[in-house]
């Protein structure tokens, strides 16, 4: 959805007052507004028309928002999410329904701006404002800035250095930083400078002419010339070999090249995106990266953080590497169980976006049934073994003591009473038997 596309409201209020006072509010605010005084209209508008976010009354005339919510998220694909509109009364049910799926509540009465506040956070959460999921960063307050910054830099910057720790997305800010500055036609050439072998690299940056060495059957071009008149990206430069590094500042100085074997000097121009893990300014220091070449590439530097720092983008690309595989897989909608959320949200993913996102689609593909909890994301793999499958040990081992001591507390809550303790989490006391059994509980062991 474009940034100048209108997030799409579903309101559900029966009190005539408050909802078209909502109704005025959210218009000026921007938003585009369906006002439905009760669930079934409702329903057969969520069941025909796209919206971005709900939000709904708990209690109305022909049947409550809660039922409506349930029997919904069973049977439509891509439900949006809901935010609940509660009297005091009605909180423990708000609160059973954030443990269902739904997004998010307020008890009336509530103020107008926190509420505008929230279901605009929610459409952004969902990719709807910003560029959608395609271009969107994250909505961290350091990815915003990062996204911000992206169309000047595009526009004026020929050389940019993108840090960070592996796995947090540094090809996927080059690429929207080529996509802001090129049309969709110019190249992006990408290259890991980690992954080719010293004697091959220089043919494959610069290219070769026929006959330049034996198997050298055809002149072949370079990432040079490739990369011309669009960004060529130079993944983990700190890999690169110093004697490569004074080859790569001259073809920067000249914008000009020579292909291994020939003799004709070929202009190139081209934007260059340099990535890497690694702290070129020490390396610089310790003789292991040419300082000409670190300042000629340094010009502008964007840092992107672990996602250890940003917890609003772990809960984001949780939910959108679900929807991702939701929209491949209709027949098998997935969804996460919030307080697993809250743990995964929590925990420090080492391997940042890359981790999580193998994470996520390991747990959906192994899943038995829709709704993805702890055991989902720990649960044995195809072939058994130590119950962790694939997964890291780290991020197993976590979700392990986490659900471990979700349970204790709530045990010890209910005076180590199982029957109350299941009806409390939501679960059949077969289920928390089995849960105890697993995590090495024992009944014995509670008060």
């Amino acid at each position: 959805m474009s940034p100048e596309a209108k997030p799409h409201i579903c309101l559900i209020e029966d009190d005539e007052i408050l909802g078209e006072s909502l109704l005025q509010r959210f218009s000026l605010e921007g938003f585009e507004v369906d006002l439905w005084r009760t669930a079934g209209e409702a329903e057969t508008a969520l069941c025909s028309r796209r919206y971005h976010v709900v939000v709904s009354d708990i209690r109305l005339p022909d049947r409550s928002g809660a039922e409506l919510f349930i029997d919904l998220s069973h049977r439509l694909h891509g439900l949006p999410p809901f935010l609940f509109l509660t009297g005091h009364g009605s909180i423990d049910r708000a609160v059973e329904l954030l443990k269902a799926g739904a997004a998010d509540y307020l008890t009336k009465p509530f103020d107008a701006d926190l509420l505008v506040q929230k279901v605009r956070g929610l459409a952004e959460e969902y990719g709807m404002l910003g560029g959608g999921d395609a271009g969107q960063l994250g909505i961290s307050p350091s990815m915003r800035r990062i996204a911000e910054s992206l169309p000047r830099l595009a526009r004026h910057a020929s050389a940019l250095l993108i840090t960070g720790e592996s796995g947090v997305g540094k090809e996927h800010v080059a690429r929207q930083f080529h996509q802001l500055a090129f049309s969709d036609k110019a190249p992006f050439i990408a290259v890991n400078c980690a992954a080719i072998p010293e004697s091959l690299l220089e043919s494959e940056l610069f290219g070769f002419d026929k006959g330049a060495f034996t198997g050298a059957g055809k002149t072949k071009r370079g990432y040079f010339e490739q990369a011309d008149g669009g960004t060529l990206f130079l993944d983990e430069i700190g890999e690169m070999p110093l004697s490569m590094q004074a080859k790569l500042l001259r073809v920067l100085q000249d914008r000009a090249i020579t292909r291994v074997g020939g003799e004709e000097t070929i202009a190139v121009d081209f934007k260059l995106v340099c990535a890497t893990h690694r702290d070129l300014k020490e390396m610089v220091e310790h003789g292991q990266f040419r300082e000409d070449l670190y300042y000629r590439i340094h010009v502008i530097q964007v840092r992107i953080p672990p996602l250890r720092e940003r917890q609003d983008d772990i809960r984001w690309f949780l939910r959108h590497y679900v929807e991702n595989f939701n929209r491949a897989n209709p027949q098998e909608v997935r969804r996460i169980d919030p307080c697993t959320e809250q743990v995964l949200s929590r925990y420090a993913w080492p391997g940042n976006i890359r981790e999580l996102k193998h994470a996520v689609e390991r747990a959906c593909i192994l899943s038995p049934g829709p709704l993805l909890d702890a055991e989902a994301f720990f649960g044995e793999g195809l072939e058994g073994g130590d119950g962790q499958g694939s997964l890291s040990p780290s991020l197993a081992d976590y979700l392990l003591a986490c659900e471990k001591n979700y349970l204790q507390i709530a045990l010890e809550k209910h005076a180590g009473h199982m029957t109350h303790t299941a009806e409390a989490l939501g679960i059949s006391r077969k289920t928390l038997w089995e849960k105890m059994r697993r995590l090495g509980m024992h009944h014995d062991d509670t008060p």
